[in-house]
C-alpha cells in the first residue's frame, strides 16, 4: 500500500533529494518506495533553526534526508552534548532521539526531536515567567523508551510504515 499525501495549493514536499511544489489546486499523491519524505510543515531550514532544540531537529532532518551522515552525526553529537549540559532535564528526550537514530528509525527520531522542541519551549516559558523550574512530572516523565521493535527500513521512509 502506498503512502497517500494530500498537498494544499502551493505546499512543498521533499521526496528523496527533490523538492516538489504543488500548483494552485489541492493534489493527492500516492508514493511507493523507500525514499525519505518530509512535508513542508516538518521541514526546518538553517534560518528557522534558531534554538538549540531546533538545531538538533535540523541535524536529525539532515541525517534522514542524507546518504552521507558522518559529518552530520558529528554535528548532532556536539549539539546534544551542549543541550544536555545546559539543561540536564533534556536527557530523556535526547536518549529517545539517539536510540531511534541508532535503530535507523530517522522519521521516529524526527518525531522525538519535535517533542524536544516542545519541551524546550516549556523550559523557556518557565524561565521567562520567573519560575524556579518545571513541575516534577515534566522532564520527559522519566521514561527512556527503546526502539528495538523498529525495522531498519522504517527510518528511511514513512511510506514503508503505511505499506504494512
Amino acid at each position: 500500500m502506498a503512502l497517500k499525501v494530500e498537498l494544499k495549493p502551493g505546499e512543498r514536499i521533499i521526496i528523496g533529494d527533490s523538492v516538489i511544489t504543488n500548483d494552485n489546486q489541492r493534489t493527492r499523491l500516492f508514493i511507493e518506495g523507500q525514499a525519505p519524505i518530509l512535508r513542508e510543515k516538518d521541514i526546518l531550514t538553517p534560518a528557522t533553526a534558531d534554538t538549540p532544540a531546533k538545531r538538533v531537529y535540523l541535524a536529525v532532518q539532515l541525517m534522514y534526508l542524507s546518504t552521507d551522515m558522518e559529518k552530520i552525526q558529528e554535528n548532532y553529537f556536539t549539539l546534544v552534548n551542549d543541550i544536555v549540559k545546559a539543561a540536564p532535564s533534556t536527557i530523556p528526550y535526547v536518549t529517545r532521539i539517539s536510540n531511534a537514530i541508532l535503530a535507523g528509525a530517522f522519521y521516529k527520531a524526527l518525531k522525538e526531536a519535535r517533542k524536544l522542541i516542545e519541551y524546550e519551549g516549556k523550559l523557556i516559558s518557565h524561565v521567562q515567567a520567573g519560575s524556579a523550574g518545571l513541575p516534577e512530572s515534566e522532564p520527559g516523565d522519566g521514561v527512556t523508551e527503546g526502539t528495538g521493535s523498529e525495522s531498519a527500513h522504517e527510518g528511511r521512509s514513512k511510506a514503508a510504515i503505511d505499506q504494512g
